[in-house]
């Protein structure tokens, strides 16, 4: 991919096929890796010569940075940006051949209409290799800490090659004592349980978030990834849900979870930063440098409130 992608560029490579840089989308699924030889911390380039064998809790490459797109979940969540069933099949065959890592496709528990979205993505677009390396993305589904998400979103994604269920519950004391009026035992007992639950139903890929982690506790946001990590989680996302907090916080707070989280070595830490400080892309960098091994990203960064990371900025760090 050349180096000079655009966001006109990528936007016209989802939505026709074809980009006006003319960038080649095998260059970006097989070569992208932290480069830790340069001056800057945050410079990212491609070095490695092909994309690893998935494993949902490992990386054989350990500089290699899975890339999570998000645009037809919480992309859609921006205002005027609701898709049409058809409309999201198409985005995801060419997020597809653009090479991300992860599709997460929706929301299924949200409405019948985006459960036969996600389902009909999951049975053609995960199941359709492209490029020489025979790729296949992941599937993902959205689905909050209850049985009835869960089973949504398992039904939906569950026709795929690589299918994946990625369950959420807040963690920071605001959203448990006034959204979820919960103490942290009890959050920490629902997200062990459904998690637990997730992983019953046959999914061997299920990725947890504390939702609102950039204002969770730290001790507290320790001990729930480890529970979470006993009962199965194979990724653990890290949101700066409200987009709190500045880049040297952020990648701290990733820096912090690896040094003192029992088990993290054997999952994936993934970040997702939203925008409302404008500092997505900048804190998602961070994120990467400190350890973070999957990004989170939209197309343009869309998104609720002010957006998300940005697929093309981040992507674009990833290019000499």
């Amino acid at each position: 991919m050349a180096a000079a992608m655009t966001t006109a560029s990528i936007s016209s490579f989802l939505l026709t096929g074809t980009s006006r840089n003319h960038f080649s989308t095998s260059s970006f699924y097989s070569n992208r890796t932290i480069c830790t030889k340069r001056s800057s911390p945050f410079f990212i380039c491609c070095v490695s010569p092909s994309r690893p064998i998935y494993k949902p809790s490992y990386i054989s490459d350990p500089s290699y940075v899975r890339i999570f797109d998000t645009t037809l979940r919480d992309g859609e969540q921006s205002p005027g940006a609701t898709m049409t069933s058809q409309e999201k099949l198409t985005i995801a065959r060419q997020l597809s051949r653009l090479g991300v890592d992860v599709i997460e496709a929706g929301f299924p528990a949200s409405s019948p209409d985006d459960l036969d979205a996600v389902r009909s993505i999951a049975v053609e677009v995960g199941n359709q290799p492209i490029g020489e390396d025979g790729y296949v993305p992941v599937i993902c589904g959205l689905a909050r800490c209850n049985k009835k998400d869960i089973d949504a979103a398992w039904e939906a994604v569950r026709h795929a090659r690589f299918p994946r269920v990625h369950t959420f519950i807040a963690t920071s004391e605001i959203h448990m004592i006034h959204k979820l009026k919960k103490t942290k035992e009890e959050v920490v007992k629902i997200a062990v349980a459904m998690v637990t639950y997730a992983r019953s139903l046959g999914c061997q890929d299920v990725e947890f978030s504390p939702e609102d982690a950039g204002r969770s506790d730290r001790e507290f946001l320790y001990h729930i990834l480890e529970e979470v990590i006993k009962a199965g989680a194979t990724t653990v996302n890290i949101p700066d849900t409200v987009g709190y907090t500045f880049s040297p916080e952020f990648g701290s707070l990733i820096t912090d979870i690896r040094n003192n989280t029992r088990g993290i070595e054997n999952v994936i830490i993934s970040t997702h930063c939203q925008n409302d400080l404008g500092l997505a892309t900048a804190n998602t960098l961070a994120g990467a440098y400190a350890g973070a091994r999957q990004l989170e990203v939209t197309v343009n960064g869309i998104g609720e409130r002010a957006g998300n990371a940005s697929l093309e900025e981040a992507v674009g760090k990833f290019f000499k």
